[in-house]
């Protein structure tokens, strides 16, 4: 079985030999950490720390969906250990020139109304940019490779909020919803004729997997906008998105959408979206209450809670135990619900693989002697 049928059978509730061993990572500084707890230096990267822990992957097809151009990153001020800089979306930040921190503290964001709206940000949204595809020649070589993958494939469907926010900073996005929904509404739809177009595009042409967006429109007391303005403002046009897949055989949707995500859930699940991803515990989305609640209408990626990391072995046995015989029901790829801290030890994070392994019957990879790149060199 390949890691692409095993995939797809574990999303469809089939049975497979044992569900695909995947990770969400870590952040940068936690391989830091974790070098002088005995990872191998070399191992400082995203790509190479799934490489060495020896975990799959998935492929997405690269059809550029947001701001193109995106502006200029720039440096504008150093300010000691801090880097003021405006980001690709045209917001102004400072940056922790250590890259200790993991979310830049945030100063303006350029887009502010209508005005920044039309002149700036929505001709960097033209739906039928040619820059947006893959060269024609490219193309045919991706297509010829992707009829011969072992690996699932997905198309991105965006963000219809967590963009604007990145766009206008947290409060404008969340006033703007009742200041000028005209102009809330323009912007998603905009969005949403770019993400359609994409897919409209692709999916005749290539065997789609899984639809993945973002969204990060929660904090651990709930979602930043109401339900209601959800319900009138996005779920439709997720409906949109999310019928042209499946007319197109792709049934597996997602959204990555960190913090308390439980008011929101029935709406997406009404739109068409049917994974959700990460499932942070520690926020309050418990994956179990949403298998007991929504059962089989729910896929889940993620949903082991970081915290079971930090505390041990004993609390990382009894959520592996928790979570079990939920995972053996079929629709659940289990990984740690984000990023792995640095206050996880590389210790206990090697008992969370072995642990999880043996729960669900994941083949531990071969020694890393054996399968390290040749092309790597000798160890350093």
């Amino acid at each position: 079985m390949t890691h692409r049928e095993r995939w797809v059978r574990v999303m469809h509730f089939e049975p497979v030999d044992h569900v695909p061993d995947e990770e969400f990572g870590w952040w940068e500084n936690t391989l830091t950490v974790w070098h002088e707890q005995g990872l191998p230096k070399e191992i400082d990267t995203l790509p190479k720390g799934d490489l060495y822990f020896g975990f799959v992957g998935r492929g997405g097809v690269p059809v550029h969906q947001g701001l193109l151009p995106g502006f200029e990153r720039r440096v504008l001020e150093e300010r000691g250990d801090r880097t003021l800089i405006r980001d690709e979306h045209g917001a102004t930040c400072e940056i922790h020139k250590s890259g200790q921190d993991s979310i830049p503290h945030f100063i303006d964001f350029l887009l502010k109304g209508r005005e920044e709206w039309e002149r700036e940000f929505k001709p960097r949204l033209d739906p039928d940019d040619p820059r947006r595809r893959p060269a024609e020649a490219e193309w045919e070589r991706m297509k010829g490779e992707w009829r011969e993958r072992d690996y699932p494939l997905g198309i991105g469907i965006g963000s219809l909020y967590g963009w604007m926010r990145d766009w206008m900073g947290f409060e404008r996005a969340a006033m703007m919803v009742y200041d000028d929904p005209g102009l809330v509404e323009e912007i998603m739809e905009q969005i949403t004729q770019v993400v359609l177009r994409a897919i409209e595009w692709v999916a005749p042409q290539v065997e789609i997997d899984f639809g993945a967006g973002w969204e990060d429109m929660c904090f651990n007391a709930g979602p930043m906008i109401s339900p209601a303005t959800f319900e009138k403002l996005m779920a439709p046009r997720y409906r949109r998105i999310t019928e042209v897949l499946r007319k197109h055989g792709c049934d597996v949707i997602f959204t990555d959408c960190d913090g308390n995500i439980n008011q929101l859930v029935p709406l997406w699940l009404e739109a068409g979206v049917n994974c959700m991803f990460p499932v942070e515990v520690a926020a309050g989305t418990d994956p179990v209450a949403l298998r007991d609640r929504y059962g089989k209408d729910i896929l889940l990626l993620g949903g082991v809670n970081k915290r079971a990391l930090i505390e041990g072995k004993e609390a990382i046995r009894k959520e592996i135990d928790r979570i079990e015989p939920y995972v053996k029901e079929g629709g659940w790829i289990p990984h740690v619900d984000h990023r792995v801290p640095p206050d996880v030890t590389f210790e206990n994070y090697r008992y969370y693989l072995a642990a999880k392994r043996d729960a669900f019957g994941i083949p531990e990879p071969a020694p890393w002697e054996e399968r390290r790149p040749a092309e790597w060199g000798p160890p350093q």
